[in-house]
């Protein structure tokens, strides 16, 4: 007997060994895929409850087992699960008195990262009022735009950006759109104070009927995100997204027990859905900051005992880039989620702070399709396995990058591109996997679909993104198409951006696209332009529109004037060779500028400036 048992343990023994050996991301895949299994009957489990269990009865259903543990740490203060349900009752009943709420009706939030926005968002939730999450960073013709695309008919801001909401507070009043202001009292006419309401508010649970019409395709939320229109784009996030964005963090392994720190702002999906969203459906305790701070991280994590952490590529960057302290691997940080880190910032990342499992995710708040890098793979965003493919179809095609459109063979069908080749990543439209589209905006959702993909008929979501699958069966992103470039976190659209620049009275024409710089993510903004006839660059008047309308992150750093702009035969203006050429003085004979914010206009782009940039002593 004890011969046949030995015989067993040295065989499992072997083939444990053998497999590790020539297929070692099988115990890793393998786990990946059953945990994957077990959310989605959890998911197909909410779907058939009636009525609809939303991501609201689950934060109900954690106030209930545990009312005294902390929800929510923020600036010193600690509120508990049992609190943020009493506060976001008062919220739901203020606002439901003020503004006569009712089930469906849209609510715009235009507020910073604070407690205030969660419970309002859970008030809301209640009510079963779609949410649209504003980008605190937009302002006049943008803002306005929001408003129209979702049918928001009320607006909750904070304070601090009451100055955005005077300037367009007379086209809001035209339009019939209530503002109240998160404070007890505002001289301002038009805009209703709304934290006295509050506190005046009775905290007695909401009724559950106040929600009974709600499904798992209906409306959730609004998230704007910038593309190839020149303006944000209200995508539409389901219940049934909110769900499948919260499970991000149990598949990365992340429990009840941990600590999540969200420093990346609530009105983007990564802070709010994978973050706060994600906290709620796992039961955990959240540490909420108004922005990121490289200085301050690692304390924060310390002090509260911050065990999993969200980043951005710019994230990892600047805590890398920050001074180097003897206590760095003092915390108890596991896991980083997030993405959009380079391979050497992961690497130095992991060299400085310690063993910590980086999630590197892809994902796209509009679209159908996702992955997640949950071997620690440096550089990869992603692993394709059976699941992965069966739940959300996708593939790969060849893509045009001259022309910006998928290549075609003689039959009019996509081509798919080979392990190892850079294609287009589409995702197949179906039931399981439905691309919603953006909110009063058919031609920009129309845009995004891709027909006679693979088949006849057929029809896919464009993510606008060049990808690659390596023999190992890793994702890695290459690049994106089209009008939008990222930078600071942030997409830019480059269309606004010329709107922007043409606005100028010197400028004609204005061709934005973003430029690699060493060192950073992303792309930086610089745009080619051509003048008025007559006219010579007025530095100082295309500096006042630039700042005046666009966000610090979608600012051209740099311009280039040409005498004019090189299109395609079917006028499409040509991006590549400029991004190309990028900004060297040295190898552009064309005018250069470099926006100074210290000087408050464009300067010329000398090879001073250009060594310094290149070098580091100018910050971007």
């Amino acid at each position: 007997m004890s011969m046949w048992f030995t015989a067993v343990v040295g065989l499992a023994i072997l083939v444990y060994v053998y497999i590790r050996t020539f297929f070692p991301y099988f115990y890793v895949d393998l786990a990946n895929i059953l945990r994957t299994l077990k959310l989605s009957f959890k998911l197909a489990k909410y779907r058939r409850c009636k009525p609809f269990y939303s991501i609201v009865d689950c934060f109900l259903d954690a106030v209930r087992r545990h009312p005294t543990k902390i929800f929510i740490h923020f600036e010193g203060r600690s509120y508990s699960y049992g609190e943020m349900d009493k506060q976001s009752n008062k919220a739901a009943r203020a606002l439901q008195a003020e503004a006569r709420l009712k089930e469906g009706d849209t609510v715009a939030l235009f507020l910073p990262n604070e407690p205030a926005y969660v419970w309002i968002w859970l008030g809301l939730t209640k009510l079963g009022c779609p949410a649209a999450l504003l980008n605190f960073n937009i302002r006049s013709k943008s803002l306005l735009h929001c408003f129209s695309c979702c049918g928001a008919k009320v607006l909750v801001v904070s304070p601090e950006l009451l100055d955005a909401v005077e300037e367009v507070l007379p086209t809001l009043r035209e339009q019939g759109i209530r503002v109240f202001l998160l404070s007890d009292s505002c001289s301002v006419e038009g805009i209703t104070p709304l934290s006295d309401k509050i506190a005046e508010a009775s905290d007695k649970p909401m009724p559950p009927e106040l929600r009974a019409n709600i499904r798992y395709r209906s409306t959730a939320l609004y998230i704007y995100t910038s593309g190839t229109t020149g303006l944000p784009k209200a995508a539409v996030v389901t219940h049934e997204r909110v769900w499948v964005a919260s499970f991000v963090q149990a598949v990365c392994g992340i429990t009840s027990e941990d600590i999540f720190y969200i420093n990346l702002p609530l009105y983007h999906s990564a802070g709010c859905l994978i973050g706060m969203v994600g906290g709620i459906e796992r039961g955990l305790t959240l540490v909420l900051r108004r922005k990121f701070s490289a200085s301050q991280f690692w304390d924060d994590c310390r002090k509260y005992n911050v065990t999993v952490m969200q980043y951005i590529g710019e994230t990892l960057r600047y805590l890398c880039n920050s001074p180097k302290k003897e206590n760095e691997k003092n915390h108890k940080v596991r896991i980083a989620i997030g993405n959009g880190v380079r391979s050497d910032v992961w690497t130095e990342f992991l060299n400085r702070f310690g063993d910590i499992k980086v999630r590197e995710l892809y994902a796209a708040t509009e679209g159908n399709i996702g992955f997640i890098n949950y071997t620690s793979k440096i550089g990869a965003v992603g692993r394709v396995n059976l699941l992965n493919r069966f739940f959300l179809p996708y593939t790969l095609i060849k893509f045009d990058i001259e022309k910006e459109e998928p290549v075609r063979n003689s039959e009019g069908l996509c081509i798919e591109a080979k392990t190892g080749e850079t294609g287009l990543l589409v995702g197949k439209i179906t039931r399981r996997s439905p691309f919603v589209g953006y909110a009063g905006n058919k031609q920009q959702t129309e845009k995004k679909r891709l027909y006679n993909v693979m088949e006849k008929g057929d029809l896919y979501f464009n993510t606008g993104d060049l990808l690659m699958f390596d023999h190992e069966n890793f994702v890695y992103f290459q690049d994106r198409v089209g009008d939008t470039f990222r930078w600071k976190g942030e997409n830019v659209a480059t269309s606004e951006v010329a709107d922007i620049l043409t606005v100028a009275n010197c400028v004609l024409e204005a061709n934005v696209y973003g430029v690699k710089i060493e060192g950073h993510e992303g792309r930086i903004g610089m745009a080619a332009i051509t003048l008025r006839e007559g006219e010579t660059f007025d530095s100082a008047d295309v500096y006042k529109e630039v700042v005046s309308y666009l966000p610090a992150y979608a600012r051209p750093r740099f311009l280039r004037i040409q005498p004019s702009l090189e299109v395609t035969g079917t006028f499409k203006m040509k991006k590549v060779k400029l991004v190309e050429e990028g900004f060297s003085p040295a190898l552009i004979k064309d005018p250069l500028y470099f926006l100074d914010p210290d000087q408050k206009t464009y300067v010329p782009l000398t090879e001073e400036i250009y060594s310094a940039i290149a070098s580091g002593k100018i910050k971007l």
